[in-house]
């Protein structure tokens, strides 16, 4: 029995360490449980789509996509012409996802091939693809639109009459898939009056969860976290399909696939584009939550945050799953929460808790990879071990 419990908090090491700086973290922060709720919720909404984006790549094989960058990319790029054209709402949403995902492919594409030339090194490939690619989208947005791409728009362009302003306010989409189902949850003595009056702007009704014993009140991102589980069903659905199956056999071993038939590039290079294309609509579904652009940064940490909270929710380079996926966030996204406040309350100072953040962001990386690469050794030496014992 022991032994079965030292065996699942070793598999599950990352995890139980963030459940563990998090049961002493929160106290000394002094949040209370609605804001955390409402934090966290708030953050579901926004990132889970991103984190979702990796899981097609890791079933194939491919490890964790740090080219997934490209797609956020992509999806900035849309935004922006969206921004020039004045286009607000769901419309708008729609158009920069149209238009950002024959981007994603090509640049999906372009990222497949170049991965199937460095086969067991895509995840470094990957990320120095990334900034490879940064340098492409700091060339188009810094001097070719406005230049040789025109934009209708002056608000959008430096004063030098070319190249796009570092930071873009995105007013004209903000929270509109968020907002899309007004929902709240709330105590009893809370009316749907008072809730009409200071959370609603629009005279579409809240839809009202009215919970007893809860005093607080929490908007719930229902339309977003609607999007994000159908997009689950539809991983679920895609597992079961022969693409599915041909990525899980890839993934488990690319030449026993190749012998039975399957196009091992091929497909790879499918799995690419289709996480590339998902962190496109993820990234767009982001920024509709923050409210803001930084044109030249935003996409930066998509990709690095996303593979951090991916891994704390206990994911391996060769294994990942919708669970770890939402575990992942909350813990993560938890951390970011309470890590500041429990900084200043502890020590006096809030900037140890953002120094901690980017550790932990890094660090966790580096601890995942050094226990996946410990697994393998481990697992390759009790197979030769086994081999030499039949022998």
């Amino acid at each position: 029995m022991l032994r079965k419990i030292f065996n699942l908090i070793i598999n599950n090491l990352v995890p139980v360490i963030f459940i563990v700086v998090s049961c002493f973290a929160i106290p000394l922060s002094g949040f209370s449980a609605e804001y955390l709720i409402q934090e966290l919720l708030t953050r579901i909404g926004r990132n889970a789509f991103l984190i979702l984006s990796l899981l097609i790549p890791v079933m194939a094989g491919m490890g964790l996509n740090f080219g997934m960058v490209l797609g956020a990319m992509a999806g900035q790029i849309g935004l922006l012409f969206i921004c020039d054209w004045g286009v607000v709402g769901i419309p708008a949403v729609i158009l920069a996802m149209l238009i950002g995902t024959p981007i994603a492919i090509i640049l999906g594409i372009f990222c497949g091939y170049v991965l199937n030339k460095a086969k067991g090194r895509e995840m470094v490939t990957s990320y120095i693809l990334g900034f490879f690619i940064n340098g492409v989208y700091q060339l188009f947005v810094l001097y070719f639109m406005g230049w040789i791409i025109p934009l209708t728009s002056n608000a959008l362009l430096l004063s030098r009459g070319y190249g796009v302003k570092n930071s873009l306010s995105l007013n004209g989409i903000r929270g509109v898939l968020d907002n899309l189902i007004p929902t709240v949850i709330a105590g009893t003595e809370k009316t749907k009056d008072f809730l009409s009056v200071n959370l609603n702007n629009s005279s579409n009704p809240f839809i009202l969860f009215e919970l007893p014993f809860f005093n607080g009140i929490i908007k719930i991102p229902l339309a977003t976290l609607l999007v994000i589980g159908v997009f689950c069903i539809l991983i679920v659905w895609f597992r079961n399909t022969k693409l599915g199956h041909d990525m899980k056999a890839i993934g488990q071993n690319q030449d026993v696939a190749n012998f039975s038939g399957i196009a091992v590039n091929r497909t790879r290079i499918i799995a690419i584009v289709i996480s590339t294309v998902l962190a496109c609509y993820g990234q767009i579904i982001y920024l509709q939550n923050m409210g803001t652009l930084n044109t030249y940064n935003g996409h930066d940490q998509a990709g690095m945050f996303s593979i951090a909270a991916l891994l704390i929710g206990g994911a391996s380079v060769s294994r990942a799953t919708i669970k770890n996926v939402f575990m992942g966030v909350i813990l993560f996204h938890l951390m970011f929460i309470v890590a500041p406040n429990a900084g200043k309350n502890l020590i006096g100072d809030a900037q140890i808790g953002e120094y901690f953040r980017v550790f932990v962001s890094y660090g966790i990386i580096a601890l995942s990879l050094v226990i996946h690469a410990l697994k393998r050794n481990r697992e390759s030496k009790f197979a030769h071990k086994n081999l030499d014992s039949d022998i």
